[in-house]
C-alpha cells in the first residue's frame, strides 16, 4: 500500500510537471506572436493641431493602410502637451494602467512624470528587446534633448529651436540694412524707429523657462544644477552665485526702461499685423509666417537674439518626442517599435519639416533632395538647423519636477521687477527665494 501510494505521486508529480511545461510553452507562445502574423491594434496620444494636426492625420492613415504587420494605430488628440501629461500623471496615481496609451507624444514638461510613471518603456528598453539600435540615425542635438538621467526616454518627432524674426521692411524703413544681433542692438533699432516714425513694438516677449535657459546658456550658466536637471533631479538654482540672472535682468531691464521690449508675449499674428518688429519664436514657425505673410513685407530670419556682446550664439532643442509605455503584450510592443519608427523615420521627418518648418531629427532626412532644395529656394528655413549645430552641447533645456509652476514663477519675477521697477539686484533675490522655495517643496513631496 505504501509503495502503491509513493508511485502515485510520483505519477501525478510527472503529469503535473508535464502540464505545467506545456502551458509555459504556451504562454511563451502567446507572448512571442510574430509581428504580422495577426491583427494588433495600438494606441497613440498625440497632441499635433492645426497644420501639424492635419499631417498627423495623414500620416497615420498611411501607416494604417500600407504596413505590412496588420498594424492599426488608434490616434487620440489629447489637446495641449499639457493636457496629455496631466491625463497621464491622472491615470498613474489611481494605477488604472490599462488606460495608458502604447505611445505619446510628450513635450519637455512630461519627462519627469514619464520617467517616474513606473510603466515607461524607454528606448533603451526597446533596443535591448528588439536587438534593434537605431539612435546613430538621428541627429545628436535632436535625441540627445530626450535623454534623462543616462536613459534615452524617446525619440525625437518635432524639433526646433528658438530663433529671431524680422521685419526686414521696417528695418529698412528705421535705416538698419542689418538685422539686430543683441538687446543694445534692440535699445537702437528703438531709437532709430521713433526717428523714422514707425510707432510699431521693437520686441515683446515674458522671459519663461525654455528662453531664460537659452539666455543664461548663452552667458555660460544652467538655470538649475545636474546640467539643468538632465543628469539627476535638480535641487537648487545654479544662475544666482555665478551673476548670471542678475546680469540677464539688468540688460533686460535696461531694454524696457529704453522702450525697447514690451511686458508681453507678442504672437505670430502680432508680427503678421505689423505690430511688432523683432520675434523670436519657434523654427518650426518659418513656413506659416511665409504663407500668411504672403509678400506683405520682406521677412528675415537669424539666431536667437543675444544678452550681450560677450555672451555666445545657440539657443537649446525643443519640441516634442514619442514615449512608449509597457503594455506588458510583445506583439503590441512589436507594433508601437515599428510605427515610433515610421513616425521618427526619413519619409515622414522629411515631409514634416519642408512642411512646417520643423528641423528634420532623422540624418538622412537632413541630407534628403527635397530638403536641400527647400533650404536652397528659402533661406529662413536654413536658420534652424544651423544654429543647433552651432548650440554648445553644454545647453541644456530644463527639466525640473514643478515644471507648470516654475515656468509661471519666472515669468511672474521678471513682470514684477519691471512693473514694480525693481532693481535687477532685488528681483534677482525675490526670484531665487521663489523658484528655489517650488525646488525644496518638491524635494520633500517626491524624494
Amino acid at each position: 500500500m505504501k509503495r502503491t501510494l509513493i508511485a502515485l505521486l510520483a505519477s501525478l508529480m510527472v503529469l503535473s510537471s508535464v502540464f505545467a511545461g506545456g502551458a509555459a510553452e504556451q504562454t511563451a507562445a502567446t507572448q512571442d506572436v510574430a509581428l504580422g502574423s495577426q491583427a494588433v491594434e495600438i494606441t497613440f496620444w498625440h497632441s499635433a493641431s492645426d497644420e501639424a494636426g492635419v499631417l498627423m492625420d495623414k500620416y497615420i492613415k498611411t501607416f494604417n493602410e500600407t504596413n505590412p504587420y496588420q498594424i492599426k494605430v488608434n490616434a487620440i488628440y489629447q489637446g495641449q502637451y499639457s493636457d496629455a501629461t496631466t491625463l497621464m500623471k491622472t491615470i498613474i496615481s489611481a494605477e488604472n494602467y490599462k488606460e495608458l496609451p502604447d505611445i505619446m507624444q510628450l513635450d519637455a514638461t512630461g519627462k519627469v512624470d514619464y520617467f517616474n510613471s513606473g510603466k515607461a518603456w524607454t528606448v533603451d528598453d526597446a533596443i535591448k528587446e528588439m536587438n534593434d539600435d537605431i539612435i546613430a540615425d538621428y541627429m545628436g542635438a535632436a535625441i540627445g534633448n530626450w535623454q534623462f538621467q543616462g536613459v534615452q526616454l524617446g525619440l525625437p518627432f518635432a524639433s526646433s529651436t528658438t530663433i529671431t524674426f524680422y521685419n526686414k521692411t521696417l528695418l529698412e524703413q528705421a535705416g538698419w540694412d542689418r538685422i539686430p544681433d543683441t538687446f543694445e542692438d534692440l535699445i537702437q533699432l528703438r531709437k532709430d524707429m521713433d526717428k523714422a516714425g514707425i510707432t510699431a513694438a521693437t520686441y515683446g516677449s515674458v522671459p519663461s523657462t525654455p528662453t531664460l535657459a537659452n539666455w543664461l546658456g548663452q552667458l555660460g550658466s544652467y538655470v538649475v544644477n545636474n546640467s539643468n536637471g538632465a543628469d539627476a533631479t535638480a535641487t537648487k538654482l545654479e544662475c544666482i552665485d555665478n551673476g548670471a540672472l542678475e546680469t540677464f535682468l539688468t540688460e533686460w531691464k535696461a531694454m524696457y526702461d529704453a522702450g525697447a521690449v514690451v511686458n508681453q508675449s507678442l504672437s505670430t499674428n502680432h508680427f503678421i499685423n505689423e505690430e511688432v518688429v523683432v520675434l523670436t519664436t519657434s523654427s518650426s514657425n518659418v513656413t506659416p509666417l511665409l504663407e500668411k505673410v504672403n509678400g506683405k513685407f520682406e521677412i528675415a530670419a537669424g539666431p536667437f537674439i543675444r544678452v550681450n556682446s560677450s555672451a555666445s550664439y545657440g539657443a537649446t532643442v525643443s519640441g516634442s518626442c514619442l514615449v512608449m509605455f509597457d503594455s506588458g503584450d510583445s506583439l503590441k510592443k512589436k507594433a508601437t517599435w515599428e510605427f515610433i519608427k515610421y513616425l521618427t523615420g526619413e519619409e515622414v521627418q522629411t515631409d514634416f519639416a519642408i512642411a512646417t518648418g520643423y528641423i528634420p531629427s532623422y540624418k538622412a532626412s537632413v541630407e534628403s533632395e527635397a530638403y536641400k532644395a527647400l533650404l536652397e529656394e528659402n533661406p529662413q528655413h536654413a536658420v534652424g538647423p544651423d544654429q543647433l549645430d552651432k548650440t554648445p552641447s553644454s545647453m541644456r533645456s530644463v527639466t525640473v519636477g514643478p515644471s507648470a509652476d516654475f515656468y509661471y514663477a519666472i515669468m511672474n519675477g521678471v513682470s514684477d521687477m519691471l512693473k514694480n521697477n525693481l532693481s535687477p539686484k532685488a528681483a534677482t533675490a525675490s526670484m531665487a527665494e521663489n523658484l528655489q522655495a517650488l525646488l525644496d517643496q518638491y524635494a520633500r513631496n517626491n524624494m
